[in-house]
C-alpha cells in the first residue's frame, strides 16, 4: 500500500526551503484573506515575510480556535514508564551512550505514580518510554493499559514506533492516542542525529502515522523537535504530512506539538534557535491552515510564554510534569529526558487558565462518551 513516503520522495528539502524564504508580503496578504488556505498559503504564513503580520495572524487564530474549540484547554500529564533506551540520539537524555542509571517501572510502582497523578486531578495521561524492546514492548504496554485503564478517561502513548499488528492489539486495551514525532524530515541530518539503534531507520518512523491510521487509532499526534534543523522547512513537511493523513484516514483526529530543544544530561546545542515570536507565528499559522487540528504546548516552555499563548490557538497543555520514571512518587531523582521550564503545579496552571476566562478541562468527555456508546 502506498503512503506518505510516496509524497515525501517527490519533495526536495532545499527547494522547499527556498520556496518558503522567497515568499513576499503579497503572498502573506493573499493567505490571510483566503477562505480556504492551502499548503502554499502555509508556506507564506511561516515565512519571514509574515513576521510583520503577527498581530493579524494572532487575531484570526484566536477567532478560529474559539469557534471550533470554545474557551477550553484540555489538561494532560506525562507518566514516564522507563528511561531504558537502545538508541543513540544526539539530543536526548535517555540516549544509550549516556552512562546513567536506567529504570523501568513495575506494576506496583506504576500504581504509586497513578495515585499521585490522580490526586493532582488528571484524567488524561500520556505514557512515555525510551526504545528498549527487551523490556518495554507490546506485552508490557498491554499490562500497563490494563492496569491504569480504570483510572483514566484518556490514555495517550509516546513510545517507540510499532508494527501495525501491535497497534491493532493495543487499541482494545484502551489506547486512544499515539504521538510520534519525526524529529526532523531532513533525511540526511536525521541519520546524523540517530546514528545507532532502531530509531536510525528514517523510513520506518516516517511510515508510523500511516500504520496508526490503518489501525484505526482515534488520535494521531505529529511534530518535530524544533532546533534540530530549519524550523520553517521542518514545519512545512509536518503540515504536508498532516494534510495527507487527514485526507487518507479521515476517521482519526490529529494534534500537533511544538517541542523546542531543551537542556538535558549530556546536552546538544540547538542548530537553529527559534525565538518566542517565531513560535507564536508557527502556532497561529497552523491554526489558520487547519481549524480542526489540536495544538498542544508542554512544560518545556516558560511560565510567561504559556500564559500568553492560551488565547492564540492552543487547545491542550501539560502541567506539573516530571520527565523521569518514578518522578512523581517512586524515584524523583532518576534520569530526566529533558529539563522542564514551567514548574508550576497543575492547580496553579488551572488557576492561570481560569483568570484568562478559559476553562481547564480534566476529563475527555468526547472519549468517555465514545466508550459508553460502544
Amino acid at each position: 500500500m502506498s503512503g506518505f513516503n510516496d509524497i515525501f520522495e517527490q519533495c526536495s528539502w532545499d527547494e522547499t526551503s527556498r520556496s518558503i524564504y522567497s515568499k513576499t508580503a503579497a503572498d502573506v496578504e493573499r493567505a490571510l484573506s483566503a477562505r480556504r488556505r492551502t499548503l502554499e498559503d502555509f508556506k507564506a504564513l511561516i515565512s519571514p515575510a509574515a513576521a510583520p503580520y503577527l498581530e493579524q495572524m494572532a487575531q484570526i487564530s484566536q477567532q478560529l480556535t474559539l469557534k471550533r474549540f470554545g474557551r477550553v484547554v484540555q489538561m494532560y500529564v506525562p507518566l514516564y514508564l522507563s528511561n531504558e533506551c537502545n538508541n543513540i540520539c544526539t539530543y536526548c537524555g535517555f540516549s544509550y551512550d549516556n552512562k546513567v542509571k536506567r529504570k523501568t517501572l513495575s506494576p506496583m510502582e506504576i500504581m504509586q505514580e497513578v495515585a499521585v497523578i490522580k490526586e493532582m486531578g488528571f484524567d488524561h495521561v500520556l505514557l512515555v518510554t525510551g526504545e528498549a524492546n527487551q523490556s518495554v514492548h507490546t506485552d508490557y504496554f498491554k499490562k500497563v493499559l490494563e492496569l491504569i485503564g480504570p483510572h483514566f478517561s484518556h490514555i495517550s502513548m509516546e513510545v517507540q514506533p510499532l508494527d501495525l499488528t501491535d497497534y491493532e492489539e493495543l487499541r482494545p486495551y484502551g489506547l486512544n492516542t499515539v504521538l510520534v514525532y519525526q524529529e526532523t524530515y531532513h533525511e540526511e541530518d536525521y541519520k546524523k542525529h540517530h546514528p545507532k539503534g532502531k530509531k536510525s531507520n528514517f523510513q520506518y518512523r516516517l511510515e508510523t502515522p500511516d500504520r496508526l491510521g490503518q489501525a484505526g487509532i482515534h488520535k494521531i499526534g505529529l511534530g518535530v523537535l524544533i532546533g534540530l534543523e530549519d524550523w520553517r522547512t521542518d514545519s512545512f513537511y509536518t503540515a504536508m504530512h498532516l494534510d495527507y493523513l487527514e485526507k487518507t484516514y479521515w476517521q482519526s483526529k490529529y494534534s500537533i506539538s511544538f517541542p523546542r530543544l531543551r537542556p538535558f544530561s549530556g546536552g546538544l546545542e540547538p542548530k537553529v534557535v527559534m525565538n518566542d515570536r517565531e513560535l507564536v507565528q508557527l502556532i497561529c499559522a497552523y491554526r489558520l491552515f487547519n481549524e480542526e487540528v489540536e495544538l498542544s504546548i508542554s512544560t518545556r516552555e516558560s511560565n510567561l510564554f504559556r500564559d500568553n499563548i492560551i488565547k492564540l490557538g492552543i487547545t491542550a497543555m501539560s502541567a506539573g510534569s516530571k520527565t523521569n520514571p518514578g518522578g512523581y512518587a517512586v524515584e524523583p531523582q532518576s534520569l530526566e529526558q529533558f529539563e522542564i521550564s514551567d514548574e508550576r503545579s497543575a492547580l496553579e496552571i488551572a488557576e492561570m487558565i481560569s483568570k484568562q476566562g478559559y476553562e481547564a478541562v480534566w476529563k475527555d468527555w468526547d472519549n468517555a462518551l465514545r466508550e459508553e456508546l460502544k
